[in-house]
């Protein structure tokens, strides 16, 4: 049996993995996915969200996405989930086969010639919208933001033809800096912050009703929930670990409840690892 089976849940409410359905919306979290989605529908093009280590960038592009998948005869997402690409070529590689075309020939420019032509039938002949999403993007070198601003002048008189969105860690910002003709053509920066200590509560809540705890039991004190918040600083990513090994180590001790004490000895065993 699972140790969510033996709290009486139904899913674990603690997964590292990047569902949706567990997604807190915080109100920042909202306000960004709010404005991501009307930048898409209005064709804005380039649209960059920063953010430290575990502040829930990727699991927000999963959200976003779901969020377009009723619409996908109008809406055409496609993921890079590691732009980490050694040379230029292997970059516009990367997009062919991404889009599913076949270019005319092997060299950048016919392979170049191929995307542009992508584009303008899918956002101009058959009116959809394509959306290009880069995860990790702190690793994209300056030849690849080239390349990608060369795709944004792609553009009727009324939109652009491509929708970008790069979400990265701040050292991303350090990264473009100097590539004015990249910094002009963005339309939506977005910063994301770690929790405070009310959000970091209403996450843990969140994911255990999600996992279906019952509404009127509780598995963390007052101040577990303080605790928590001061062993993670708001980060979501730290949060969910240590809430997870936390219920590990309250099954272990055969306690009924995690309180902040608890909270303190599991952060201390996990160290630097939350």
């Amino acid at each position: 049996m699972n140790y969510y089976e033996i709290l009486g849940l139904e899913r674990e409410p603690f997964s590292s993995s990047p569902d949706p359905a567990f997604f807190y919306l915080s109100d920042d979290y909202r306000e960004c996915l709010q404005r991501l989605e009307i930048s898409i529908r209005l064709k804005r093009g380039l649209n960059i969200i920063l953010g430290e280590v575990g502040t829930g960038k990727t699991t927000l592009s999963r959200v976003l996405y779901r969020m377009f998948q009723r619409e996908s005869r109008d809406f055409i997402f496609h993921f890079i989930l590691d732009p980490s690409f050694p040379t230029e070529f292997q970059f516009f590689s990367s997009l062919v086969a991404l889009f599913d075309i076949t270019p005319s020939g092997r060299s950048t420019f016919e392979y170049k010639e191929a995307i542009q032509n992508y584009l303008f039938q899918k956002g101009v002949d058959e009116k959809k919208t394509l959306v290009l999403l880069i995860d990790e993007g702190q690793k994209l070198s300056k030849p690849h933001l080239e390349i990608l601003r060369n795709l944004l002048n792609y553009e009727t008189n009324e939109y652009k033809l491509l929708q970008l969105l790069i979400f990265a860690q701040m050292e991303f910002s350090d990264r473009v800096k100097g590539v004015e003709n990249f910094l002009d053509r963005v339309n939506l920066k977005y910063v994301f912050l770690p929790l405070n200590e009310i959000n970091t509560r209403k996450m843990i809540e969140f994911r255990l009703r999600v996992a279906g705890l019952n509404s009127g039991r509780s598995l963390f004190t007052n101040d577990a929930y303080m605790a928590i918040y001061m062993e993670t600083l708001g980060y979501p990513r730290k949060i969910i670990n240590l809430c997870h090994h936390a219920l590990l180590t309250m099954l272990i001790r055969e306690k009924e409840i995690i309180d902040g004490e608890m909270i303190r000895i599991t952060a201390k065993a996990r160290g630097d690892q939350i």
